[in-house]
């Protein structure tokens, strides 16, 4: 989903009579278990396994899923399982690292041009137009062909990618709250302009970039599978979901479990964070 796609599908959402969090949606609790869950593996991924990430089990190549190997082994011999669970701590810190590298400076970014407007306005909005007018893939490649590989620097690359999108929304939030009713009260009142901007202003544009940055989390985790698939992410052996897909692509025929199990992982909590932030965004309006 871009960030028109997303910022239209708040605007035509239905306002719901109650909070949503309220109401029984097995979609909604299913995306909120799906999250907590992996929060937690990747906090202690040696709570659920006992096998090692990176050591692999001589003669236990590539067997197939089974009552000792749940997610069978690779072609090293390393328990699937125990990769894809120690793979989400690194996969899952290097998605909060880039949405906090583009939520900050872009908040701020956008921050400054809706709320100053005229020729600062512009120049920071056509910057954005520029960055946004280029893939975010591409983008990233390029940022991370420049900071070198690694999964730090896969994260600052995603980050820095998607600060356009967060300055282009925080802009939006912050040129529609400068005309509502409690703004221009505020003015009447005799507010200043950093007063107004920080009590009033800045919170309630607040609320559509959590929901945003909900999505950008899961983009950010695609994102990332995206570089590491491509070799330019963590390196091995460190367990990353885009190299575990990599690695076992060249085993399709014979080992379908190598690239079929992690993917469906990727996919999994993309689905889950998307929902979410459809939650979010319909519970701030």
């Amino acid at each position: 989903m871009s960030l028109v796609d997303y910022s239209v599908a708040r605007s035509n959402e239905p306002q719901p009579a109650t909070p949503r969090l309220l109401r029984l949606q097995p979609g909604l609790w299913l995306a909120w278990t799906v999250i907590v869950l992996v929060v937690i593996v990747a906090f202690a991924p040696q709570w659920f396994t006992h096998y090692s990430a990176t050591e692999g089990i001589a003669g236990a190549q590539r067997l197939p899923p089974q009552s000792d190997h749940w997610l069978g082994t690779d072609q090293l011999g390393r328990d699937l399982y125990a990769r894809i669970l120690w793979g989400a701590s690194h996969t899952l810190s290097a998605a909060l690292l880039a949405v906090l590298m583009g939520l900050i400076p872009g908040t701020a970014l956008g921050l400054i041009a809706g709320s100053l407007g005229g020729r600062i306005e512009t120049l920071i909005m056509r910057l954005v137009d520029v960055l946004l007018a280029i893939p975010s893939l591409l983008l990233s490649l390029s940022f991370l062909i420049l900071l070198g590989f690694g999964t730090l620097h896969a994260a600052l690359a995603v980050g820095i990618a998607s600060i356009a999108s967060f300055a282009r929304l925080v802009r939006g939030e912050v040129v529609r709250l400068r005309h509502s009713a409690f703004v221009e009260a505020a003015q009447g009142s005799g507010g200043t302009f950093f007063s107004i901007l920080w009590r009033h202003i800045l919170p309630n544009s607040l609320t559509a970039v959590i929901a945003y940055a909900a999505l950008q989390f899961g983009q950010s985790i695609l994102a990332l599978a995206t570089l590491g698939f491509l070799g330019y992410g963590t390196p091995p052996p460190t367990p990353e979901w885009g190299l575990l897909i990599a690695e076992g692509r060249n085993y399709l025929s014979t080992a379908w479990w190598l690239t079929t199990f992690p993917g469906l992982v990727v996919v999994i909590v993309v689905l889950a964070t998307n929902r979410i932030s459809r939650q979010l965004a319909g519970a701030t309006r």
